[in-house]
Order: structure tokens, then sequence, then C-alpha cells
């Protein structure tokens, strides 16, 4: 089964803009391969394009976070907050029919509230000059850990109203 056969298309991009709406996250639905299904860009910050415009700072910070937090939400089959490699906030909630893994559906992009960005790490990966790197990370809004776990559960409410888990 694929997560297109659950919602169209346009049903995950619409999941995905109204998770930006509702929390300023960057939303994206990908597949159990972990191949993004949509093509919608709701950038949250400046510096979020630039890092995956970059072949290293989508591998390296992008990609890894996100398949070590999705494999994480396939084995406990429950949401998972964390963070990329550059510090930011990054929820997945996974999306199961019955026993069926189909891929994971979060959001990424901002900081959370008493956390700092690793602008040092983003340098070394992306090779940026730090002076750059400052001036686009200055407009990374802020979410308390409140509004992740809001996030989350919109996220899971939404997926339960289609039937799914």
């Amino acid at each position: 089964m694929e997560l297109t056969q659950i919602l169209s298309l346009e049903k995950w991009v619409e999941l995905e803009n109204e998770l930006f709406e509702r929390f300023q996250l960057q939303g994206s639905v990908f597949n159990k391969d972990g191949v993004r299904i949509t093509s919608s860009k709701n950038w949250t910050n400046s510096i979020c394009p630039v890092i995956k415009s970059i072949d290293e700072g989508q591998s390296f910070i992008c990609a890894s976070a996100h398949m070590n937090m999705s494999t994480q939400a396939m084995k406990t089959r429950k949401p998972v907050i964390g963070e990329c490699d550059a510090g930011m906030v990054k929820i997945v909630v996974p999306v199961f029919v019955n026993d069926e893994y189909l891929g994971v559906v979060g959001g990424c992009g901002l900081l959370e509230e008493g956390s700092e960005l690793d602008e040092f790490a983003i340098h070394k990966i992306t090779c940026l000059d730090p002076e750059k790197i400052k001036q686009l990370c200055a407009d990374i809004p802020t979410i308390s850990m409140e509004g992740i776990k809001q996030a989350c559960a919109f996220l899971e409410e939404q997926l339960a109203a289609e039937g799914v888990a």
C-alpha cells in the first residue's frame, strides 16, 4: 500500500500547508523509503533552502536526521521529536495502516525555545561563509516544547481522522 492510496497527493500537500499555517513548521510527507512524495515548499526560514541546495547539507544535515528519526518512529509506532544536525526542531509521525508502515508525516525548520543553532556544523558541512550563515539564520522562529507537542498531536489527529495510525 502507498500513502497516495490513503490520501491524494493534493490532500497530503494540504496537510503540509496546514502544519505550516498553524505551527510554522516546514511540512513534509515521506514514503517508507524516505522519499518525499510532494514538492510543495513552505520555508520557515532563510537557511533551510540554502542548506538543502547543497548536496552535503541535504545529505548530512537533513537526510541523516530524517532517516534516523523515521526509523525510530517506525520501530516505536510513535511520533519522534528531535533535531536536525543544524540544531533545528524536527518531528516525524509514523503512518501505519494496520501493521503496514507506509512512511512519515512531519515538519522542521524552527528552533526550540532555549536551544541554539549549530552554525559551526552548518559551516563545516556546507562550507558556507560563517557571516552568510549568521545572516541567513537571523530569521529562524522559535517554538516551545508545548507547541512542538501540539504539532505532533495535530498530525496524529489528522491521520486518525483518515483511519490510519
